[in-house]
């Protein structure tokens, strides 16, 4: 389940007579009260819910206390009250700069930005939260709401940047890229902007396989790759006897040394110790 899955069932009256919750608000319990979970026959009106068994009322609706009714979200067709645009920027590290994309941002007329500096590769980006988040208010209240970034490697690439179209597409919130292949503004629901991010996923996973295909063949040629190796015969022979001991990996790191280059002296990490008798059992048993 996605984070706005409620929204799709909070799209519907309730039809339940002894909770009839009026679309925009969560369904209620005879006493009165936030019921943990969506009613059946609510939810089943999302064909994609049709048939779970249950679908969980969100801690942002505070199951448990008192039934208050929201405001009802606006008609899919209703005309909107107004046009917003907000901005997001992301660079990946703390060195890199979003000169570039907050002066883009200010060319397209975009007033509010939030903007991060954060790998795409973070599970959670608090200042994209809050863009989505100000955008759904904006769009629940009619107003027109069009998310803007600079590029769509902004977002994310494949399976992240698909879902998070799908949240924009599910609270009717528009999406416009300024520059890149994806220029333009485009219905996130649309087939050319599911394709296109698609893609986008693909492009990490072929330069991910080129380069390990370069690995594995400066390997076979006998190359170092990475750095200058810390790990020798003499370490190897004491971690297999270490390992014989039935002591963990932690603890045979801590018992070798590792006796040339930059960390001599040192004691190598778990990792490493876990590659380096990773490699000799794969080597045995061929």
């Amino acid at each position: 389940m996605h984070d706005d899955d409620f929204l799709r069932v909070e799209a519907h009256d309730c039809p339940m007579t002894s909770c009839a919750a009026p679309a925009g608000s969560p369904c209620r319990t005879g006493r009165g009260k936030v019921a943990i979970h969506y009613h059946t026959a609510r939810f089943r009106l999302v064909p994609a819910f049709a048939k779970a068994l249950n679908v969980p009322t969100p801690a942002v609706r505070k199951p448990g206390t008192a039934w208050i009714e929201l405001p009802r979200p606006a008609a899919a067709d209703a005309e909107p009250t107004a046009h917003a645009r907000i901005g997001y920027a992301r660079a990946s590290t703390v060195r890199q700069s979003l000169d570039t994309q907050l002066d883009a941002l200010k060319d397209a007329g975009v007033t509010r930005v939030f903007a991060e500096k954060i790998s795409t590769r973070a599970t959670t980006r608090p200042e994209l939260d809050k863009a989505v988040t100000l955008a759904r208010e904006l769009r629940a209240a009619g107003v027109a709401v069009t998310l803007v970034v600079h590029e769509h490697k902004r977002l994310g690439r494949g399976l992240d940047l698909a879902a998070l179209a799908e949240q924009l597409r599910s609270a009717g919130i528009g999406l416009e890229f300024l520059t890149g292949e994806l220029q333009g503004s485009h219905d996130p629901s649309g087939v050319v902007f599911t394709v296109l991010a698609a893609l986008s996923g693909m492009e990490r996973e072929y330069i991910r396989d080129r380069t390990r295909e370069g690995h594995e063949s400066a390997r076979a040629r006998g190359k170092a790759i990475g750095g200058s190796a810390v790990t020798d015969e003499n370490m190897l022979s004491m971690a297999l006897h270490l390992r014989g001991q039935d002591l963990s990996l932690r603890d045979i790191a801590a018992r070798l040394v590792i006796t040339s280059g930059k960390k001599k002296g040192r004691h190598p990490s778990a990792a490493t110790v876990l590659r380096m008798l990773r490699d000799h059992d794969q080597q045995s048993a061929t």
